[in-house]
């Protein structure tokens, strides 16, 4: 770019420094999303309550295809397919 154009264009740094700062947010905020580990964990989590007796069967099995869902749901995106 040349010199004029950035004289030109400097008004508009401020608006392209915030939508730098919107999509470094909004990829974070997707790799969080997507990130499997926190639902493996709450899996492991969820068997450890059923064996203690602090879950119900039937709370286990809803919980945990909510659960298995939402990691078919990560890999589909990690794959670049819509779930």
């Amino acid at each position: 770019m040349g010199l004029l154009a950035h004289i030109a264009t400097f008004p508009l740094a401020p608006v392209r420094g915030v939508s730098w700062v919107v999509e470094r947010v909004l990829e974070a905020a997707e790799q969080e999303y997507y990130d499997p580990a926190p639902i493996e964990r709450e899996l492991v989590e969820l068997e450890r309550a059923l064996l203690a007796g602090e879950i119900s069967e039937d709370t286990f099995d809803r919980r945990e295809d909510e659960l298995l869902d939402r990691l078919e749901e990560i890999r589909a995106h990690a794959q670049g397919f819509d779930p």
